[in-house]
């Protein structure tokens, strides 16, 4: 199946169901329902059974789906069924948080290179990983790495996707706060930390219409 005829948002839901098979209260059953694991990741049922359609029948009516079965199928269309090599590319505060943390092992994905253009760091080792001058990014198609994690500054952003692509790299996690312009053979998911944070206080309410919200709830209490 070709998957970019799949909608984008089904692709960005699939890992949130591997991690509900994971650690969904149904452990130690054989079986889960649409409902049970829509329940517990916060999806509606209908999507999750529309999002496996596209892929297959994974699921048997009045049963549900196999949990070992479906979270096996989950990774082989994520294509996380052998372990995949990445790189990280700036080894800052962000970049040795990346490094530190254990969760990328339960999707198949091992960070087994780091870089950075500082002599301070570079020989230096963070979670058992070794870090590199810059120039080892022209060798990684030799090391089998084909994805890719940019945690650097924005004026080198471009820079980097540039010799990642030069390198082979065919998919890249940019944390970059910028635009880069990448060939359409790569793919690119730009996270820009500061950007999403910065959507929250619309959700929240002022200081000042805080109050009185609380006090018309006060006045509603009273009135009962």
């Amino acid at each position: 199946m070709r998957f970019h005829k799949i909608p984008e948002e089904t692709v960005r839901r699939l890992p949130i169901y591997l991690r509900g098979l994971a650690v969904s209260p149904e452990q130690g059953q054989t079986h889960i329902s649409s409902e049970s694991l829509a329940a517990f990741v916060g999806v509606n049922s209908w999507q999750i059974r529309k999002d496996f359609s596209y892929f297959g029948e994974f699921g048997t009516r009045g049963v549900g789906y196999n949990i070992e079965r479906l979270a096996r199928e989950i990774k082989r269309i994520l294509r996380l069924d052998v372990i995949r090599k990445a790189a990280l590319v700036g080894v800052g505060d962000l970049g040795s948080a990346l490094l530190a943390y254990p969760g990328f092992g339960a999707y198949g994905l091992d960070i087994s290179a780091a870089f950075d253009v500082d002599p301070a760091k570079i020989g230096t080792r963070v979670n058992g990983v070794q870090i590199e001058g810059i120039e080892g990014l022209d060798r990684l198609k030799d090391r089998d790495i084909s994805l890719a994690i940019v945690a650097v500054p924005r004026a080198a952003a471009q820079a980097t996707v540039d010799r990642l692509v030069a390198a082979g790299i065919k998919g890249i996690l940019n944390f970059a706060p910028c635009k880069v312009d990448i060939p359409k053979r790569v793919k690119l998911i730009t996270l820009d930390i500061a950007m999403e944070l910065a959507r929250l206080p619309y959700y929240i309410p002022r200081a000042g219409r805080m109050d009185e919200e609380q006090r018309a709830d006060s006045a509603r209490q009273l009135q009962l």
